[in-house]
């Protein structure tokens, strides 16, 4: 019997890269919920309440990465380990405030640095902060966050598991 990796008619590699496509999928659809959340909760915050904008901007963020939780549980990993939901909620949470820091800086920045605080350019700012956090939260969630089953923290010796390793029979 033939895997998908093994089939002479498919090129070596094409489970992993399948796997590692669908992955990215499901992450870009909850973290496109997550960018839908956080914008419009940051213009309503803006455009409702005298908050600075930088504050309005880590309510909005907080809110998506609720949001985002839920979706990446329950849809984008939802065939992760699921026996320390504490531990990964925990962590979770903590690599979310890093994303934040990383997102609301870049906001920061163009704000109190530059003076940029017009509403075109402090949703410019938050998205390219947005994009630089994107990278980080993908890496970290996948390695750290929704571990496989059977896998432990990763260690200094070992490659981090994840759904698209080149398996060979």
């Amino acid at each position: 019997m033939f895997t998908s990796d093994s089939a002479p008619d498919r090129p070596p590699g094409t489970r992993t890269r399948r796997a590692l496509t669908g992955e990215i999928m499901r992450f870009a659809a909850v973290g496109g919920l997550g960018v839908l959340v956080n914008f419009a909760v940051f213009n309503l915050c803006r455009a409702v309440t005298t908050l600075p904008v930088v504050r309005c901007s880590v309510i909005s963020t907080s809110v998506a990465v609720l949001v985002n939780y839920l979706g990446f549980r329950y849809f984008a990993y939802r065939d992760r380990d699921k026996r320390r939901p504490a531990r990964e909620f925990t962590l979770f949470v903590v690599f979310s405030i890093i994303g934040l820091v990383i997102e609301n800086g870049v906001l920061y920045a163009a704000t109190y640095r530059f003076g940029w605080d017009t509403a075109l350019q402090s949703n410019l700012f938050k998205a390219i902060g947005l994009a630089a956090a994107t990278g980080f939260r993908f890496w970290v969630y996948r390695t750290w966050v929704f571990r496989r089953h059977g896998s432990s923290h990763p260690s200094e010796h070992s490659p981090p598991q994840s759904d698209f390793e080149e398996t060979r029979p």
